[in-house]
């Protein structure tokens, strides 16, 4: 195998971050692996890997119940993750920050929590068609349930967010859902802009960052969101943890999402008494080691700089549109903004008429692998004209060569099938 190389000018040293994920030291039938699917999932560091397994070979115990030294390890352990998360996205109080399973628990807690207590007849909310269906679906059965109305932010023809009709839109709302950056074209959405207009009219913002936070530098306050939702598995951590920030005077509002231990303050035959936020929240035992895998994964990034990813990230962007356009010509339709600093580091695309699951069979013959599909966005798709796209995603340990063997898979699929 050649030796790889960074991106010329890179900030990251993207070669010498890779030698840190074991998995991406394998060969995929023959090949060096080119891991291009981490929009979907990122690959873990070792020293995630280790920080876990710490946790289990030296202060295994349940948290929050003990008052004996492992468990109370344990306990500073994880609130001491808990503190790590506010800084790295930049919220000054650390009980706005909820433990979740995912993004989708977190995302399902707010319209179960705050939107059943809030909405009903009358009401509506905005959503926008980048949405993952983690952001339509749990509103959907809310609003089947509660009688409220569901409006659509369109897109433009390069799959950015038409505005021209927000203040419409934003008439009566009470919430307006929206992703940071798409998961199928890696649009970068103005959450500041469409967050002031949203509060003029009265209405909170709930802003999906999944693809957001792993990839750039996050502040709260400075996107102007009421709830941000996000998942560490996609963020150098585990699978299984996910967060949810709200601010503090709308989460001590909301009542429980979930019923248990952990949740009450109180419990007598007639009725409960939920305990304060954020552990309201989090009823039965956490997923402990998972959080602490996500405590590594953010001192892992903080390390790396986030300014330096999203750099890197925009590089990348535009290595690939040039060498993706330049071998495949008018045969490559790339879905999604052609300017890298108006989009994250994903890109779904056709080539030609292959269907994107045998785009995607082919590549992984030549160890790359992509995700083909509708990506958990069928609005979207339906949007596009397309019934699914192939999509390759990058991220802080993705090298060039990882598009050169992209595009060499291309041309493998091109000879087959065009």
């Amino acid at each position: 195998m050649s030796e790889l190389r960074n991106l010329p000018g890179d900030p990251l040293d993207a070669v010498a971050l890779q030698r840190q994920f074991p998995v991406l030291q394998r060969s995929i039938k023959g090949h060096r692996m080119a891991f291009l699917d981490s929009a979907a999932s990122s690959q873990k560091p070792q020293r995630v890997i280790d920080a876990m397994s710490g946790f289990y070979e030296t202060i295994n115990a349940n948290v929050h119940r003990g008052v004996y030294e492992i468990s109370e390890q344990a306990t500073n352990a994880l609130e001491g993750v808990r503190s790590d998360v506010a800084r790295f996205i930049g919220a000054s109080d650390v009980d706005e920050v909820v433990f979740t399973k995912n993004a989708t628990e977190s995302l399902n807690l707010v319209a179960g929590s705050w939107g059943r207590a809030n909405l009903g007849p009358g009401d509506a909310i905005v959503l926008t068609m980048l949405e993952h269906h983690a952001n339509i679906v749990p509103w959907q059965m809310l609003a089947s349930e509660r009688g409220f109305d569901i409006r659509w932010i369109p897109l433009t023809e390069d799959a950015q967010l038409d505005l021209g009709n927000l203040d419409t839109l934003l008439d009566g709302a009470k919430l307006v859902g929206l992703t940071a950056a798409s998961n199928v074209t890696g649009t970068l959405t103005p959450v500041r802009r469409i967050a002031d207009a949203a509060h003029d009219a009265g209405a909170l913002v709930c802003v999906d960052a999944c693809q957001y936070v792993p990839h750039a530098a996050c502040d709260v306050n400075a996107l102007g969101a009421d709830f941000l939702a996000f998942s560490g598995h996609k963020m150098c951590g585990p699978t299984g943890i996910g967060v949810l920030w709200a601010r503090r005077s709308i989460l001590e509002d909301m009542p429980p999402f979930l019923g248990g231990g952990s949740m009450i303050q109180d419990v007598r035959l007639d009725g409960f008494v939920p305990t304060g936020i954020p552990h309201r929240f989090e009823a039965g035992t956490p997923p402990i080691a998972e959080i602490i895998g996500l405590g590594e994964a953010i001192a892992f990034l903080n390390e790396v700089g986030m300014e330096a990813v999203q750099a890197h990230e925009q590089a990348m962007s535009a290595y690939a549109f040039r060498t993706l356009t330049e071998r495949f010509g008018e045969r490559m339709v790339i879905h999604g903004p052609a300017e890298p600093d108006q989009r994250a580091g994903v890109m779904s695309f056709a080539l030609g008429d292959v269907h994107p699951h045998d785009v995607s069979q082919i590549l992984d013959e030549h160890g790359v692998a992509v995700r083909a599909g509708h990506h958990c966005a069928k609005p979207l798709m339906k949007a596009l004209g397309v019934g699914a796209t192939a999509r390759a995603s990058w991220y802080l340990y993705n090298t060039p060569d990882d598009i050169d063997a992209l595009a060499d898979g291309l041309e493998a699929t091109a000879r087959f099938f065009l």
